[in-house]
């Protein structure tokens, strides 16, 4: 019976004919995690949620706290990091700009794709929204603007004008999500240096217009796709940015962390400290912090996925960028494949397009979006016919729509583990030459070296991608019992109510199982 089904799992990997290409999970993790799921499946039938109230992050971090709370509160300290990292950036629009053409030779095309974009995403699951405090796109935008390195700049330094209502949302950071994804995979910016580097301008200028029109930073709040991003994903993180007694600030009537004082900006996202209950559009700046005459601000620690299972209540807009974020990450997963490229010509023969097929890969790319989207909208209209509920679809969608987060940011970082573990090898010979002067395209020899002899052995990497996988599939079953409790669709003691939301995490869970079983081509 074993040896049936693991000839079954083997015969649902494409084996390519030729091209390098990263090993896919082995059937053994395949089995591992469906027969977890089918356990947590069964478990979660068993035993009911019941309804909390509770944001759970009440309990302070009192050792590692005391080590990272100056990162926030000591100005000169996250000033030396911002500057750090916005030279590390200049570093690399100087490189893509006028370095070597060769994305594996080049720094700005190594550290953004390979180094950056992995280790922002894994980060935050450790440290939450810490990168939005130093990233460069808004130090730069804010040194040019405000023209002060730290403290508060002068009013008359922007228009400080209040952002149109048709753009105060983040519907702005999910059109950008999808069109730096396009570009990204559709154009090729990853595997061009120069396009990398302007594309890293593009953000500043964006980020320094937006400053220099709009009030606070509108960029951060609604523009930003990382931003938004890490924001969504920090809804997992067991730190965050809390008060340390929610009476002080209950009793506070200047609210310094709002409104900043004589040398600290204002809290750039329009947050109050004292009614904070998610991460999603704390930027960690330290701004609060560093403002609060009580020092009544510092780092908490919660339980693991508390805040996305209990706390978070996203609106309209906000929950189809956390289903964006879903359907974007499979997409990502369906590019790497062998046969992705064989798929698009096939499609550009049939529809007539010609040259670099942006066309056939702008449909491949809609429809691979549109298929995770239209599951979960059915499953949300099945889910309410099911409990008879009456509330309107909107609020059901966006409440039940949180359970997607783990998965996302489970085959995301599963996803691209694979690039920061076996494609970082001579990352310290691309720092020591970051412009790829002289350098030549890797070797045949080099490229079947760093294939077969990966920074992390490939059992680790398989463990870490199936662990990923039952976590996320865990969470996301455990959030959707908790909502759907919450609605009160199981009010009447139907318990099929659940059974739509499970079918489509399963199923979710099953196609990323299935993307990370495929071998996946080098990217450089």
């Amino acid at each position: 019976m074993y040896e049936s089904l693991i000839n079954f799992i083997r015969s649902l990997v494409y084996v390519p004919d030729e091209g390098m290409v990263h090993a896919g999970l082995p059937p053994g993790w395949v089995l591992l995690v469906i027969a977890v799921m089918l356990m947590m499946i069964i478990v979660n039938r068993a035993a009911y949620a019941t309804t909390r109230t509770d944001t759970g992050s009440k309990s302070y971090m009192p050792i590692a706290g005391e080590y990272i709370k100056p990162l926030v509160t000591t100005p000169w300290l996250l000033l030396s990091i911002r500057i750090i990292v916005a030279s590390i950036f200049l570093l690399v629009i100087y490189a893509g700009l006028f370095g070597t053409p060769i994305p594996e030779r080049n720094l700005a095309t190594v550290l953004t794709w390979t180094i950056w974009w992995s280790g922002v995403v894994i980060s935050v699951f450790f440290v939450g929204s810490a990168w939005c405090a130093i990233c460069p796109w808004d130090a730069i935008a804010s040194w040019l603007v405000r023209r002060k390195l730290w403290q508060r700049g002068s009013e008359a330094s922007s228009l400080n004008l209040r952002v149109p209502k048709m753009f105060r949302s983040i519907w702005p950071a999910l059109l950008m999500f999808i069109g730096l994804t396009w570009l990204e995979l559709g154009v090729g910016v990853t595997v061009s240096p120069y396009a990398t580097a302007l594309m890293a301008l593009l953000m500043v200028v964006l980020a320094t217009v937006s400053l220099a029109v709009y009030e606070r930073k509108a960029f951060c709040r609604y523009f930003c796709a990382v931003g938004r991003t890490i924001g969504a994903y920090s809804s997992m993180s067991p730190v965050a940015l809390r008060p340390v007694d929610q009476n002080i600030c209950a009793d506070c009537k200047t609210l310094e962390c709002y409104h900043g004082n004589d040398s600290i900006e204002p809290c750039p996202t329009h947050l109050v400290m004292g009614r904070i209950t998610q991460n999603t559009y704390c930027t960690s700046c330290g701004a609060c912090s560093q403002s609060c005459p009580q020092q009544n601000v510092s780092w908490q620690l919660r339980g693991v996925g508390d805040e996305v299972t209990y706390a978070s209540r996203p609106h309209w807009d906000e929950a189809w960028f956390i289903l964006g974020l879903v359907a974007l990450t499979t997409f990502h997963g369906f590019t790497m494949m062998p046969y992705w490229e064989g798929w698009m010509q096939q499609l550009a023969y049939t529809i007539g397009d010609s040259g670099k097929l942006l066309v056939s890969f702008s449909i491949g790319m809609f429809v691979s979006m549109l298929i995770p989207i239209s599951l979960f909208s059915l499953s949300t209209y099945i889910t309410k016919r099911i409990a008879f509920d009456r509330e309107h679809f909107q609020r059901v969608f966006s409440s039940l729509v949180i359970c997607t987060i783990p998965l996302a940011f489970s085959y995301h970082i599963a996803h691209n583990l694979t690039h920061l573990f076996r494609e970082s090898q001579g990352f310290w010979s691309v720092v020591a030459n970051p412009l790829g002067i002289n350098a030549l395209p890797l070797s045949m020899q080099e490229l079947h070296m760093r294939h077969m002899n990966p920074l992390v052995a490939d059992d680790i990497v398989f463990a870490l991608q199936g662990m990923l996988l039952m976590f996320g599939f865990w969470l996301a079953i455990r959030i959707a019992k908790q909502r759907i409790v919450q609605l009160g669709l199981l009010a009447t003691g139907n318990k099929m109510a659940l059974l739509p939301m499970t079918v489509f995490i399963s199923v979710i869970t099953l196609l990323n199982l299935w993307l990370l079983m495929q071998p996946m081509i080098m990217r450089m």
